[in-house]
């Protein structure tokens, strides 16, 4: 079974739901959690060049961390696309705040935060999760898979804690 779940992994590219593998293999949701777990455990346990991670209720296969700059020679991809302090203090309220409106942000920053939204966005970092029942109906911002993933988080709630005095 994890040999076909392996083959799904590589080439979907993109996280499968739990709910999908048991599907597929005909087994329930739980023996489903347990065959990942084996999963992961023995691609970590036999040092493989991939990873087996979790995002949410999901499962994506991923190169190491420590191969990257063996894989960005290979690709030729040699730069980093790292993100501006004011795009990252965007991105850590949205993160610890969301569901959050523009303004909210805005609010905490003290300062505009368009562009930094709009980088965010098209890093798929970000998406619109719904409006806001208020004049306006502004947009509410959330945080994606692809967040998760950039930050080594199997779910939101794996941020690590802050006080209520760092982000107000």
């Amino acid at each position: 079974m994890m040999a076909i779940i392996e083959a799904i992994l590589f080439i979907s590219g993109e996280p499968v739901s739990i709910k999908d593998i048991s599907k597929l293999l005909d087994i329930d949701i739980k023996q489903a959690e347990e065959l990942m777990a084996d999963m992961s455990r023995s691609f970590t346990e036999q040092n493989r060049g991939l990873l087996v991670i979790k995002v949410e209720d999901a499962y994506q296969l991923v190169t190491r961390p420590e191969y990257a700059d063996y894989i960005k020679k290979f690709t030729g991809i040699d730069r980093e696309q790292s993100l501006s302090k004011a795009c990252l203090e965007t991105l850590t309220i949205i993160a610890y705040k969301q569901p959050v409106t523009k303004a909210d942000i805005e609010q905490l920053r003290g300062v505009k935060c368009d562009y930094s939204i709009t980088v965010l966005l098209e890093k798929n970092l970000i998406q619109e999760v719904g409006r806001l029942d208020a004049p306006g109906r502004p947009k509410l911002y959330g945080t994606t898979d692809t967040f998760l993933k950039s930050f080594g988080l199997s779910c939101i709630q794996d941020l690590p804690p802050l006080d209520e005095e760092e982000i107000a």
